[in-house]
């Protein structure tokens, strides 16, 4: 069933695509009609009129998922299946003439001959006025002025349409008559065309880690299949074509004669190092404009122009042989389209690393099975599952040995006889350090647990040491005074600036990691108890103590109900915190983790598995969010009714 399902992710997103449709047409009709019917009832700043809503809700889930559909090509596969792979075909077409199109003003303003010339020319007139004439003689001097003239020569004579070879002439014409043949051969059409059986048995597209097959699936596919290796044996011809004669390699060899006697000197020579680094700099630069132009490849300024048209031509015609495909590319797939490697098309632009929300769906499947064998999990780990586990190894995670140590009475020694007898603080010491066997409880575990586990603990261990401290730093001058200016020093540190010392005194393992977050947690709490303390109403407490309350009934039921919005609050801002810097100290340093999850992915841009990981935290910071709104409205039902 999965396999099937994995299979028609095209389908399935159809299906999805066209609900999403309905529920934004249907929630809009809802939410317009709702805000009718109350417009005469609410008033604007009353916190009511934001209660319930579930249809604006379900507008920006469905308008989020149009989107994603949208730019991610997911609406393209999903009601043009075919698209990808024709589009495949095209840019194989755009592959395989791509040094013509590069030679030509088709994908630039400029022929290549046009802008080698500029850039040659100006390379020459800076080198000209740089030249360092204390590390040259007089003679060498002139020799180089020579090189840089002749250079200038031999543009010129490429330039010049009375010197263009004559093989150079009857290439370009056949070239440009080939591409007339081609756009020919697309105004016929189709028509008889049929995809051969290996086509058809490669994997749908984006369902395999080739990301769209090469071999055509459609009548339309073939012909411009077809099209590319014919295309592709003009650009083997043209890339032998080149516009040489005897008066330029002529030229050409006195210049490279000139510039071997030069470095010649430099070779054999002795000269001071600054002034030899300053000779064969200048040199080598000299050459290596020469050599851009000995290779043939510039020519008349015209001479490429029937071609230019020829080539345009083949685009327009390949244009009209694309019909509504033109559309669908225009439209349903944004971005730069698709490029051809040597093995798989692939895709450019949002849909190169905004994969589809089937796709992801499909990666988080295979995660979330559990058995490992078969492929699920990642690196050995489930992502979410159960085992046993020992509970002398939970508490042992628990029990701090130096506890054990502070116990009275001592450990055991062996007996003359060499036999170990342990006493109670040697068992103690078992216990603390899990060696005991006291059962075997369920337990979950995976990647997602790892995290959930580190973030719960050390939210556990920063509310219930930085509440107190808070409270405290709130009614107590002494506590204030002594603890303010060391919490205030290392909070505002980022924590991922604790992150590489923390990791290194604790290791890789959870200790390094729950330790970092506690320091996160417990400074946020204290800020919040603290604020949340100082910010009772000095007249309820007054009032307190005229009803004869003792300090303790003031700090329990004035103070630190008084507190409770800014706590709640707290411990909301802490989750997001702790859960986003233990991600980070994943990525730094760990084997388990959705970050380690999601470092693993970055290195091999995987994006399918990266956005996994990006919804997964998002949904598990979700969901700590409603269940604290859920504490708060429970908790202190009466905030902002006052």
């Amino acid at each position: 069933m999965l396999s099937w399902l994995s299979q028609e992710r095209g389908l399935i997103a159809a299906i999805i695509i066209v609900i999403l449709f309905l529920c934004l047409t249907f929630s809009i009709f809802i939410g317009l009609k709702q805000t009718a019917s109350r417009e005469k009832d609410e008033v604007f700043g009353d916190p009511e009129r934001t209660l319930g809503g579930w249809y604006w809700t379900l507008t920006g889930i469905s308008t989020l998922l149009l989107l994603w559909f949208y730019f991610s090509w997911g609406m393209a596969r999903a009601f043009f299946p075919e698209t990808g792979n024709e589009l495949c075909q095209i840019a194989k077409i755009n592959s395989a003439i791509a040094p013509i199109t590069a030679a030509l003003p088709i994908e630039s303003r400029y022929y290549k001959s046009t802008t080698l010339i500029r850039r040659n020319l100006e390379q020459l007139k800076t080198l000209e006025k740089s030249m360092p004439v204390t590390a040259f003689d007089v003679v060498e001097i002139r020799e180089l002025q020579k090189i840089i003239l002749q250079s200038k020569a031999i543009i010129e004579f490429f330039s010049n349409p009375t010197n263009q070879s004559l093989e150079s002439k009857i290439a370009l014409e056949e070239i440009g008559q080939g591409f007339d043949r081609l756009s020919e051969t697309l105004q016929t059409g189709f028509k008889g065309l049929v995809p051969n059986q290996e086509a058809f048995a490669q994997p749908k597209w984006g369902t395999e880690l080739t990301e769209i097959p090469l071999l055509p699936t459609t009548p339309k596919g073939v012909l411009f299949d077809q099209i590319s290796e014919k295309a592709r044996v003009l650009t083997e011809t043209f890339l032998k074509t080149r516009n040489k004669s005897t008066a330029a390699d002529t030229l050409i060899s006195s210049t490279k004669e000139l510039i071997n006697q030069v470095k010649a000197r430099n070779e054999n020579s002795e000269f001071d190092e600054e002034k030899l680094l300053k000779r064969t700099s200048y040199v080598k630069a000299v050459e290596r404009i020469f050599r851009r132009l000995d290779d043939g490849t510039i020519f008349p300024p015209s001479a490429l122009d029937k071609l230019n048209v020829s080539v345009n031509d083949f685009f327009t015609a390949i244009s009209v042989t694309k019909g509504n495909l033109n559309l669908i590319d225009r439209i349903l797939v944004p971005g730069d389209g698709i490029v051809k490697s040597k093995t798989q098309c692939t895709e450019q632009g949002s849909g190169r690393w905004l994969p589809k929300p089937t796709d992801v769906v499909a990666t988080f499947m295979t995660l979330a099975n559990p058995d490992i064998d078969s492929g699920g999990g990642y690196k050995g780990s489930t992502l979410l599952w159960w085992k046993w586990i020992q509970i002398g190894d939970i508490l042992g995670f628990f029990i701090p040995d130096f506890l054990i140590d502070m116990l009275p009475g001592e450990y055991g020694r062996h007996s003359e006889s060499g036999v170990f007898q342990p006493t109670l603080k040697d068992r103690m010491l078992a216990v603390a350090q899990g060696d005991v066997y006291l059962g075997a409880i369920p337990m979950l575990d995976g990647h997602i647990w790892d995290s959930l586990f580190r973030v719960i603990v050390a939210l556990f261990l920063g509310i219930g040491l930085g509440v107190p401290l808070g409270i405290y730093m709130g009614v107590s001058r002494f506590f204030k005074s002594f603890f303010d200016p060391i919490i205030e020093l290392y909070r505002p540190v980022p924590p991922l600036a604790w992150a590489p010392l923390v990791l290194t005194i604790f290791g890789i393992q959870d200790d390094g990691k729950i330790f970092l977050l506690f320091m996160v947690a417990f400074a946020i709490m204290v800020i919040s108890a603290r604020t949340g303390a100082s910010g009772t109403q000095l007249s309820k407490i007054r009032a307190s103590h005229s009803l004869g309350a003792s300090d303790r009934q003031i700090l329990r039921y004035v103070i630190l109900p008084n507190a409770m919005p800014e706590i709640l609050t707290g411990i909301r801002i802490s989750i997001g915190v702790c859960w986003g810097t233990l991600v980070a100290a994943e990525m730094l340093a760990g084997t388990t983790g959705i970050g380690f999850i999601e470092n693993v992915a970055r290195v091999v841009s995987n994006y399918e598995l990266i956005w996994v990981t990006i919804l997964i935290m998002g949904l598990l910071g979700l969901a700590f969010d409603i269940l604290m709104r859920w504490v708060i409205n429970k908790t202190i039902p009466w905030r902002g009714k006052g």
